[in-house]
């Protein structure tokens, strides 16, 4: 008979009022606490009981972490808002509509409704043997699941494996490294801000986590500059089904032309790493060049060199390449 986990198991529950009383909860209960965002992420790990946090800080009462404002040029967001604020709010449609386009991409309405986009950039892999509950290297065991002869890894990485072959599931993240977000990150000992390009982590650098975040961090926005503001995006994501799905590919870029040539560009792909790998050889070979055809198959080719393809997941190279091709064309050669 079938196992059936949705019962979560007991914990006690916070809501604090303010940034300072969650951080203070975090130190406090450190390694025993969970942070819980729009509660998407959490709820699947919990009701499956693989997570059993002694402590659940829920961050939804704390108004100063939601919200669009104005920063330096920028934009500045609290980490509690809702990526459907995200997508509709005027200055991230004016100013970096590349953000507001992948954060539309993210699962169905329902779920950009509760779903944060704090929540979004911090969510863990969705590797079903993860979550399943196997004593993989990220749950702390010694063997990866999905890197065996038998494994299904359709959706595991082509790039940057390091023992774990997980992917980044995020919408959102390809787009912040893109638009050279920063992070802006709390705890007992202060506020720190990390560049989005250094926030999410690779299994070489720590097997278990995602991110930068350790026991009593607590992101508390997100601030975009105002660099790339109204600069040409490109966001695209390739998926099984319209809505819902995870990536299986995509790919977020920025860039400027001038006389018809790049004068700066940035392209990040996600769905194919532990973590948003942006191209950053690419980007360095086709500065100076006209945005054609000719570069952008160039770039293809490049964006695709050092990839390893698993049993399943061989269909990632052609797919990557084209989607970088038609990130350099731009939408409307698409």
């Amino acid at each position: 008979m079938a196992v059936i986990r949705d019962v979560m198991p007991a914990f006690e529950l916070f809501q604090p009022a303010s940034p300072d009383d969650a951080v203070a909860l975090l130190a406090e209960y450190g390694s025993d606490a969970w942070v819980m965002a729009g509660g998407l992420d959490s709820f699947d790990w919990l009701k499956d009981r693989i997570k059993r946090p002694k402590v659940v800080v829920d961050l939804s009462q704390i108004p100063v972490m939601r919200g669009v404002r104005e920063y330096h040029g920028g934009v500045e967001i609290g980490a509690m808002t809702t990526l459907t604020e995200v997508v509709r709010h005027p200055l991230v449609n004016q100013r970096f509509k590349l953000l507001a386009d992948a954060a539309e991409a993210a699962a169905s309405p329902q779920i950009r409704n509760q779903g944060t986009i704090g929540g979004n950039v911090s969510q863990d892999t969705r590797c079903w043997y993860y979550r399943s509950g196997f004593p993989c290297y990220r749950a702390g065991g010694n063997i990866c699941y999905a890197d065996t002869p038998t494994a299904i890894n359709r959706e595991h990485a082509i790039l940057g494996a390091d023992r774990c072959v997980a992917v980044s599931p995020s919408d959102s993240a390809p787009a912040m490294v893109a638009l050279e977000a920063q992070m802006v990150i709390r705890s007992s000992r202060g506020e720190r801000v990390v560049d989005a390009e250094n926030y999410f982590t690779n299994p070489g650098f720590d097997i278990t986590r995602m991110t930068v975040l350790r026991p009593g961090d607590l992101l508390t926005a997100i601030r975009i500059p105002g660099t790339w503001a109204n600069a040409q995006f490109y966001f695209e994501k390739v998926r099984d089904r319209p809505v819902w799905d995870f990536p299986l590919v995509n790919v977020a870029s920025v860039k400027v032309v001038t006389g018809g040539r790049i004068e700066r560009i940035r392209i990040v792909v996600n769905g194919v790493a532990a973590h948003p790998w942006r191209l950053k050889k690419v980007e360095d070979a086709i500065v100076g060049r006209p945005a054609d055809e000719e570069t952008a198959s160039m770039a293809g080719d490049m964006a695709i060199q050092g990839a390893v393809p698993l049993r399943y997941n061989g269909y990632k190279l052609p797919l990557m390449r084209n989607l970088v091709k038609r990130s350099i064309r731009g939408a409307q050669e698409a």
